[in-house]
């Protein structure tokens, strides 16, 4: 439910910044066109650099774009909005679910699958699994549930550990010896706040990178 919440509040976000960045595109861009199109041409780096196929590159373009500018957004949403009503937590980063990265792993794998079954049609897709040996064939098949896994919760790790401890910092250390602690734990806090943003950017670059390298290993025949 947490993870519902946020994202569609995350989804209204990334659709109000892509909505107000695109308006009134000129052909000499200007300070909001710049933006956009600086950030659609990083995202297509990213999958020029891991997905060799012309055609896969094509029809990842605006996915790898989407995924970085929404997981980006989720990533930072706790660090400036928590709701808690009682005991509940209704609103902080869906990242921080694990059943949120999952999803994402989950979708890019399924693309992964699509593509592979596209490019090489089901048998040769099923075929790849053995090569370059038949032996290798179980390795391949686990390689498929540690791909899931390292690429879900190596974002929900980082995401939910940065947040844990700026709780700790906020209400616990802060409030423990009165005034003294309260003032030391403010800049600490901001401190580690800035630093989280940091590492939420640097997980959304992660993963979707991570992500194209998983597709582009599919269209790619060893």
């Amino acid at each position: 439910m947490v993870g519902i919440i946020g994202s569609t509040l995350m989804a209204i976000v990334v659709f109000v910044i892509c909505y107000a960045l695109s308006r009134k595109v000129e052909m000499k861009p200007n300070k909001k066109q710049n933006v956009l199109e600086y950030l659609i041409d990083f995202t297509d780096g990213i999958v020029k650099d891991n997905v060799e196929d012309p055609d896969a590159q094509k029809h990842l373009s605006l996915y790898a774009f989407v995924l970085f500018l929404f997981i980006f957004c989720m990533n930072q949403l706790g660090l400036f909005l928590e709701v808690k009503v009682g005991d509940y937590m209704v609103i902080k980063s869906p990242t921080a679910d694990p059943v949120t990265t999952m999803s994402f792993a989950m979708m890019t794998l399924l693309l992964s699958f699509t593509f592979g079954i596209q490019k090489f049609g089901t048998k040769g897709y099923l075929q790849n699994y053995a090569r370059p040996v038949g032996f290798l064939l179980p390795i391949n098949v686990i390689e498929e549930f540690t791909n899931f896994l390292t690429l879900s919760l190596r974002l929900y790790g980082n995401i939910f550990a940065g947040e844990v401890l700026l709780t700790l910092i906020g209400g616990q250390l802060g409030p423990s010896m009165g005034i003294v602690t309260r003032i030391l734990a403010a800049p600490l806090a901001m401190i580690w706040q800035g630093f989280s943003v940091f590492i939420g950017s640097i997980q959304a670059y992660v993963f979707v990178t991570l992500s194209m390298v998983y597709i582009g290993k599919k269209v790619t025949q060893e």
